[in-house]
């Protein structure tokens, strides 16, 4: 069956609760978006925690809902390649970067908006405004795990590139490189047409775009603390399982089905020198085909060699 990794089930938990918690305080008169939201830096209510803690309230079902759809759907992949320190720092990060990207576009917005009023304004001018008009800036407020959650969906596209979705509504598989882009594109359009629609555009560009140079980071800099060979823990865990299964059951199950099948068909017991091969040549070929997986990705196995692993791994 398959498990949700440690980080997002617990990511999705304390959203929950948050999301909960939110509704039932509000019903009290106490306003736990307005603590937790992220307030744009010149309002009265901005505190610095803000940039964390807005990351786990959201403003309604819906928004929840797609959010953690999200979060489970490609980050029990990332967390199970990447390990569960590495995708938190990750998540966390962008998520951070996210809010700082959506602050500067509301200082940008501000500034205009100034500059509309005063000719010539400049930043001393907009900040003696921002002091002004503090409590009224408390208005923009940003809540939810949009930008975190879009980091994570970049993730898996460079991760797994050429890993085929299903997306509704379109009735063919598209690669998810292809499918990163276009939420990309959707994202850049719907900023600069500034539709008014309540959606932190700015935020989702900003946690991919912290997420895009994350990732490039650490492909340039093994050494970093984040290598390449920690994010494969994923697949040594695989490895690890088969050999501890051989070793409880004496032996391979696959080959150990193979056995029993030739011993039907030829009617007398296998010699031991032709099992002891054939099952040290069916573990060589896993561990090369993991070896595979390690150095270029899952992806870049054939389909034969995709269905041996499934077999083997599913076998009891």
């Amino acid at each position: 069956m398959f498990r949700i990794p440690p980080i997002t089930k617990n990511l999705l938990i304390i959203n929950l609760l948050a999301f909960f918690a939110t509704f039932v305080l509000q019903m009290r008169g106490f306003d736990l978006a307005d603590i937790g939201g992220l307030h744009f830096f010149m309002a009265s209510n901005f505190h610095l925690y803000q940039l964390v803690t807005y990351l786990f309230l959201h403003a309604n079902f819906m928004h929840i809902l797609s959010n953690m759809f999200g979060l489970w759907m490609f980050g029990c992949v990332i967390e199970n390649v990447w390990g569960p320190k590495k995708f938190l720092f990750y998540y966390i990060s962008c998520g951070i970067g996210a809010g700082l990207l959506q602050e500067l576009a509301q200082f940008g917005s501000f500034y205009m908006t100034v500059a509309e009023s005063v000719p010539g304004a400049g930043i001393g001018t907009v900040l003696e405004y921002g002091q002004h008009y503090a409590s009224a800036l408390n208005a923009w407020t940003t809540i939810g795990a949009s930008g975190a959650v879009y980091a994570v969906i970049l993730a898996f596209g460079m991760t797994f590139p050429n890993e085929r979705l299903f997306i509704i509504p379109f009735p063919f598989p598209i690669k998810a490189k292809w499918f990163v882009m276009g939420y990309v594109a959707i994202e850049f359009f719907s900023a600069l047409a500034s539709s008014g629609d309540g959606v932190a555009h700015t935020a989702h560009l900003g946690g991919m775009l912290f997420g895009y140079l994350m990732i490039r980071y650490w492909n340039h800099h093994p050494d970093s603390g984040y290598d390449r060979s920690r994010g494969q823990q994923f697949f040594d865990n695989l490895k690890r399982n088969f050999d501890q299964r051989r070793q409880n059951q004496g032996g391979s199950s696959y080959n150990g089905y193979e056995n029993r099948h030739m011993h039907a068909e030829h009617g007398s017991k296998q010699d031991d020198m032709e099992y002891n091969a054939r099952k040290k040549q069916n573990q060589e070929e896993i561990d090369a085909i993991l070896d595979k997986i390690r150095k270029s990705g899952y992806d870049s196995l054939t389909k034969e060699e995709k269905k041996k692993l499934f077999d083997a791994s599913n076998q009891k």
